[in-house]
């Protein structure tokens, strides 16, 4: 039984390895072949180059390899998603395993998000004392060949680099060699992976002593400067982020300051409590690295898990800068990775609880205003997929329409876009309002629509042409929806720009005329896509190549 299948079920797995024996003895395997991730990391802006502060996302749960090693999916009732992807910069996946290789369900929904993920090499207690003076002791030649292994398994399994954890004393010998050990793999990383990082975790200092510093200091300097990141453990004060902001100096951004959720030992704030810690960390310019959000899950269960999920992250959003959109197509069905049923063209083809994160899509801004939350998961009804998005909002009094942001873009608008969108209005005057989308593009003398010459709003709000129906190239692409069915509406628009930049994507809902009072209402979006013209008129590239592999015949 190879490690790459679930004993019982012969269903493919992902998998850890234990110990430096498996680790040096690994190889590519044909059966490999599920375990390869099947997305390539999106583009976003702004790049995890630029010095804006960072926020990385350090999963750990129960030892993980729970239901998310199950590479196919699983019938698993209310689990555990992520999905605030356009607030994070990084992913981790934790374990005590040796080598924890991220679980490609994982990396699969956070590349189609932009965000990189990161494995964990870890060594600790006394068997961990012995791992490293067999490899770090033994000299250049035992060290490279454990940091090729890693460069290697992170290239063949194409998740982004390593989370290096060093959590027990080592030898004189050992810890000579632990700068040129993380040099070596933070260069194979970088070359063997694009974008790929190296991260090392607050721990050993560089005379070999186990001693959690809690900020970056001439102790612990060393390993900084040998990879890409530290990871700083998490019972500091504020004078701890004064002193390791003065000694980042240019690369504060490459300190990731630890904030533990469950809160323990001596800490500024966890739980709900996370933004007091997120507030320091950003006063001086700090990265963060927030450590177990699984907490919303395991401490206050699993029934109103993504009701929490968008409190804690909510609680958390002044401090978390937004990643935006720079290429398109954008197309999604919002769905999750779960559901409690299967949705096809908003009928439910498949009743029953169902999870794989690979099948998440990609991910609006969850916005809150005024602690009212404004757009989250509906998983009881669907266009496509596991779970709609509800938007539900006011119109206040007065007004005649309101705005709420969806993604956010930075990029060059193409001379002509399509847009299509499928809804669902709710609630006993559904028939009072009308929806549409409207895009924001940013201020400049260039920007025009269309050819008309001065813009019709200021701050470039443009409201896209209703099409009555889909134009010839996209009404194949879009047969199924055309008409819309189940209650869903389909209304495709286009808008034709000029020497204009994107800058947000929004849905517009109005009511026939103002009203003394404010008005609630509740839409369920199923699917929004975001087209270049001028891709839609070319033709598909042809399939060339195709294999199959693996096949199981029933």
């Amino acid at each position: 039984a190879a490690r790459q299948f679930d004993t019982g079920t012969t269903e493919p797995v992902s998998f850890f390895l234990s110990g430096l024996e498996e680790l040096l003895a690994w190889q590519p395997d044909a059966n490999d072949d599920f375990n390869i991730a099947a997305v390539p990391l999106a583009q976003r802006q702004p790049p995890l180059r630029s010095r804006r502060p960072r926020t990385l996302v350090c999963h750990d749960m129960r030892g993980g390899y729970l239901e998310d090693r199950f590479i196919q999916g699983s019938a698993t009732r209310n689990p555990y998603v992520f999905y605030h992807w356009r607030h994070i910069d990084i992913f981790v996946y934790f374990s005590h395993h040796t080598v924890t290789i991220p679980p490609v369900c994982w990396t699969n929904a956070a590349h189609r998000n932009g965000v990189p993920v990161l494995g964990t090499f870890i060594t600790e207690w006394t068997g961990g004392e012995k791992l490293c003076e067999a490899f770090l002791a033994a000299g250049a030649e035992a060290y490279g060949a454990v940091s090729d292994q890693l460069a290697r398994i992170a290239q063949h399994y194409r998740f982004d680099g390593w989370l290096i954890n060093i959590e027990n004393t080592l030898s004189a010998v050992a810890v000579e060699n632990l700068s040129p050990f993380l040099r070596r793999l933070t260069a194979q990383v970088h070359s063997a992976v694009p974008g790929g990082l190296v991260i090392w975790y607050d721990s050993v200092l560089e005379n070999g002593a186990l001693r959690w510093q809690n900020e970056l200091n001439e102790q612990n300097r060393v390993f900084f400067d040998a990879c890409d990141g530290l990871f700083v453990n998490y019972n500091w004060k504020e004078e701890h982020l004064e002193r390791t902001r003065r000694l980042a100096g240019q690369r504060h951004a490459d300190v990731y300051i630890g904030v533990d959720v469950f809160a323990r030992g001596d800490v500024v704030g966890g739980g709900f409590d996370s933004h007091k810690s997120l507030s320091l960390i950003r006063k001086h310019s700090l990265s963060a690295a927030i450590f177990a959000p699984g907490w919303v899950y395991e401490h206050l269960g699993a029934e109103n898990f993504l009701q929490n999920e968008n409190k804690f992250w909510g609680l958390l959003a002044d401090y978390l800068p937004t990643h935006s959109i720079c290429t398109l197509p954008l197309a999604t069905s919002f769905s999750l990775g779960m559901g409690t049923s299967r949705f096809l063209t908003g009928k439910e083809e498949e009743p029953g609880p169902w999870y794989n994160l690979s099948a998440q899509e990609i991910q609006p801004l969850y916005t809150e205003s005024e602690g009212q939350l404004l757009t989250s998961c509906c998983l009881q009804d669907a266009w496509c997929g596991g779970s709609s998005l509800r938007v539900q909002g006011t119109i206040p009094a007065g007004e005649e329409r309101t705005a709420i942001r969806l993604f956010s873009f930075q990029m060059q608008a193409p001379p002509k876009l399509f847009l299509n969108l499928l809804y669902k209005m709710e609630g006993p005057h559904r028939d009072e309002f009308t929806v549409a989308l409207e895009l924001t593009t940013w201020d400049s003398d260039t920007c025009h629509e269309g050819n008309i010459t001065p813009l019709p709003e200021p701050h470039g709000r443009h409201h896209p042409r209703l099409l009555p129906a889909p134009p010839p190239g996209l009404s194949a692409l879009l047969a199924a929806c055309s008409r819309g069915s189940e209650g869903w509406t389909s209304r495709c628009y286009e808008l034709e720009l000029q020497g204009c930049v994107l800058r947000d994507l929004s849905l517009l809902v109005s009511r026939q005329q103002a009203s003394p009072q404010e008005t609630r209402f509740t839409c369920l979006l199923g699917e929004v896509r975001v087209l270049d013209a001028a891709s839609v008129a070319a033709s598909p590239p042809q399939v060339q190549s195709l294999t199959a592999s693996q096949l199981w015949w029933q």
